[in-house]
């Protein structure tokens, strides 16, 4: 059974419960397996050797998460060796027809729709309430050795992540 966090973040000041524990900076990132838009297998591993940007949202198809994903995007294209992954509980489908639509092209968005084991070893899973098995809004930065470099659970999920932070972490 994973830990529940009581009222770690709100949403419209409204306390939310996480499931599992937040990452430490300096620990390990934890391994997952998550689902791109074509369906494949991505874990961490995937990209060991470079930097990752892990963001964590709700659903791509809200004002800020769609606003946060886009910035990401435009940034991308300006870090070199970092990898920038959007993870949502959304369907690939929807993920991959958002992307089309919105010509977001240098970020990866990958499904975590099928069990709940991401978000409870990122410690973004939201636990009851109307957000029900949606992720919470966090930015981890993971070294190219699979540290956590840095880890932002912000704590409005309605307000952006402080950008320029993660961004500086990853460079």
């Amino acid at each position: 059974m994973s830990d529940v966090r009581k009222g770690a973040v709100t949403l419209k000041g409204n306390p939310v419960d996480l499931a599992g524990k937040a990452l430490a900076v300096g620990s390990q990132a934890p391994e997952f397996s998550l689902q791109n838009s074509a369906l494949e297998e991505v874990t961490l591993a995937s990209s060991n050797g470079r930097i990752r940007i892990i963001a964590t949202i709700p659903s791509l198809d809200t004002p800020v998460c769609h606003a946060e994903t886009k910035k990401f995007n435009d940034q991308a294209a300006t870090l070199s060796n970092v990898e920038v992954l959007v993870v949502s509980m959304d369907l690939p489908f929807g993920q991959k027809r958002w992307c089309g639509a919105e010509n977001v092209d240098k970020v990866k968005t990958l499904s975590a729709h099928r069990c709940t084991k991401f978000g409870e070893d990122y410690g973004v899973l939201i636990r009851g309430g109307k957000l029900d098995r949606c992720l919470s809004r966090a930015v981890f930065v993971i070294s190219a050795e699979g540290n956590v470099k840095y880890a932002e659970y912000c704590g409005e999920i309605s307000e952006h992540p402080n950008y320029d932070a993660a961004l500086a972490a990853a460079k």
